[in-house]
Parts: C-alpha cells; structure tokens; sequence
C-alpha cells in the first residue's frame, strides 16, 4: 500500500509540471487571434492520445496476461523514450518557447512560495497521520473523501487569487468571469468522460459479452482493451474535425457552441448506455458493440470540448497566469473526478438506466442558451 502511494504521489507531481506547461507551450505556437489555433490543438491531443491508444495493448495485455510488474516497467521504459523524444525535438525546433517564465519570482515571491510549500507538506503529511490514526479500517475512504473535498475547493480559491491579484487587469477580469461557465461545463463534461476508466470499466468487465462471435468467428476480449476506444476514437475523428475547422477558417462556431453541442453529444453517449438495461434488463450480459457506439458519440463530443478548453484557456488567460490558467482547467478535471469519487458507488445493476441516464444534455443546452452574454464578456475572444 505505501508503495502505491508514494508512485502516485511521483505521478501527480510529474503530471502537475508536464501538462499545463506542455499546453501553455503550445498556445504560444500561435496568436491569440490565429484561427488555426483550436487545430492545434486539435493535433495535440491526438498526439496524446496515440500513448493511450498503444498502453492498453502492451501495457494491459502483458500486465494481465503475463505479470503487472512487467506491466508497469514497459510503461517506465516508454516514459524514458518520451522524454529524451521531448529534449531532442524542443532543442531542434522550438528552443526559444517555453524557456523563461510569463510571470517569473522574485527573491521575495520565491522565498514565499518555500515557505507555503513546506507549510503544506507538513499539514498534509500530520493530516495523512490524522486520517490514519483515526480510523485505520475505513483509512481510504476517509482518505478519498478528503481528497474529494480539496479537489472542489482548490479551484475555487484559484480563482479568487487571480479575481483578486493586482497583476490582472479589468479587460482580463472579465474574461476570467466568462471563463467560470466554461469551467463548470467542464467539470460535467469530465465527469462523464473520466467514468470510462471507473463505471465503464465495471460494465465492461461484468455486462458486456467478453467472448462475442462476429463474422463466424469468436473472440476473446480483455477488459483492459476497453480503454483503446477512447484513444482510438480521437485518433480516427480528429482528422475529420482539423479538416472543418482549416475549412472554416473564421467562419467556425464559437467556442460556446462548440462546449454547448460537445456536452450534448456526450451526454447522448449515455443515453446509449441506457439503452442495453432498458431493452434486455441489466442481469445478463450485452452486446460489446454498445461500449463501442457510445465511445465514438462521446470522443466527438471530446473533440468539441477538449482541445477547445485548452485552446480558450490560453486565449483567455491573464497574462500574469498563463500557465496557472492551464492548470485550472486540469483541475475541471480534477474537481469532476472528486465528484466521481462520491457518486460512482451508486453504480450497480439495479441503478444502471438511472445513472447513466443522468447526463450532460441539459448543461449543453443552457450553455447555447446563453452563449451571447458570455461571448459579450470574452470581448474580441472567439
């Protein structure tokens, strides 16, 4: 157990420096009034998407099938091929961006942050201890829902420190205030996309038919090959969507429509998982094929929201949080995933239809709704 903590503690660190630098560092591939930059985007993320694309079949197929050990050491040695990737292509190409800081520290501001950080560790390392020490049984749940906790309220005191740092100015302010409904749609969008590694994963392994017959000829499928449908799907439609976006140019819907109709699609791509329970009840086991339609209806609902929430948050960060403000849409994610934490054991055979009937339809709707007040607020950002 103490190893699993301290790996996922290494991981939380290594992921909270690479992903919002990584993404602030392609913002600053294009201008902020550059119409191909939601097609970077786009390209982005399909190239972190063909990692996931190819670890549920090495990492997966041989953790299962051979020994997990193994299983995490080939996603160790693939970690070590990306970085020296990382190196060699950021010296050779794009050796300028990304190397000073868009706000850097002063002494002061330096000495501050040592001092704040060390403060929490200590807190959180006595509260850990805490937490233990007051129920050993129930530790993880106590654990968890403390988690859950700080994951809905670090945001919040995120955007207080920028609403309220003298660094922003009134313009930026304003389109902080047009992020918030962006940032809340996507907490809902993330919810449901993040239970394909929780809810979807049981459903797969315990409702979905593992030995299908298809063509005359009967395959056996791992669980674990579930999670290529998500990658898979990006891969395949994100293509289709840099070709519209490149053809539409400046004619493009905004970005609120564009959060709007990807929160209804994924929101539809749970009204398709109601579909098996309603139609055959939710004792026996279902057609794989269902897991496979509502991946392809929600990655394109992921194509809408995803790469054009990293894209807005570098268009409508303060330039004294650019990279803080691609931080806070990580923590949409994180938020969503607090919010899974206490809602994904309601999940069972007799709530099946309900819960997946609960979707992001409604959200996706208002937003259309009201997109011009925000738009209003987001000024010349598009």
């Amino acid at each position: 157990l103490s190893s699993l903590f301290v790996a996922l503690f290494l991981i939380i660190l290594g992921t909270g420096m690479l992903k919002p630098n990584i993404s602030n560092m392609v913002g600053h591939l294009y201008s902020k009034d550059d119409s191909r930059r939601d097609t970077g985007f786009n390209i982005f993320v399909v190239g972190i998407n063909m990692g996931s694309l190819i670890a549920p079949l090495i990492v997966g197929t041989v953790g299962q099938g051979v020994n997990y050990h193994l299983g995490f050491s080939l996603a160790a040695i693939g970690m070590i091929f990306a970085l020296f990737a990382y190196w060699y292509g950021r010296l050779r190409h794009f050796p300028e961006i990304g190397r000073e800081p868009s706000n850097p520290m002063d002494a002061k501001a330096k000495r501050n942050f040592i001092i704040t950080l060390t403060i929490v560790l200590i807190v959180a390392l006595i509260g850990f201890f805490l937490i233990y020490q007051a129920s050993p049984a129930n530790f993880i749940n106590n654990f968890i829902n403390v988690l859950s906790i700080i994951g809905i309220f670090v945001p919040i005191i995120y955007f207080v420190m920028m609403f309220t740092s003298k660094k922003v100015e009134s313009d930026e302010r304003r389109k902080l205030t047009a992020y918030i409904p962006l940032f809340l749609s996507a907490i809902v969008f993330w919810a449901i996309e993040e239970q394909s590694s929780t809810i979807i994963a049981v459903w797969g392994e315990s409702r979905s038919n593992l030995n299908p017959t298809w063509f005359g000829f009967t395959f056996h499928i791992a669980p674990s090959w579930y999670q290529l449908l998500n990658p898979l799907f990006i891969v395949l439609l994100s293509p289709i969507f840099v070709r519209i976006w490149n053809k539409l140019g400046d004619r493009q819907p905004s970005t609120i429509v564009k959060f709007g109709l990807g929160l209804m699609l994924t929101g539809a791509s749970y009204l398709i998982m109601t579909l098996p329970g309603l139609l055959n009840g939710t004792s026996g086991r279902a057609s794989a094929l269902w897991l496979v339609l509502m991946f392809a209806v929600q990655m394109a609902g992921e194509l809408l929201v995803s790469p054009v929430g990293l894209s807005v948050s570098t268009k409508l960060a303060p330039v004294a949080f650019q990279s803080q403000m691609m931080a806070m849409w990580f923590l949409a994610d994180s938020t969503s995933q607090a919010i899974n934490a206490q809602i994904t054991p309601i999940f069972k055979a007799a709530t099946e239809v309900h819960f997946f009937a609960i979707t992001g339809i409604i959200v996706g709707i208002i937003l259309l709704i009201i997109k011009k007040p925000i738009l209003k607020l987001m000024g010349d950002v598009r």
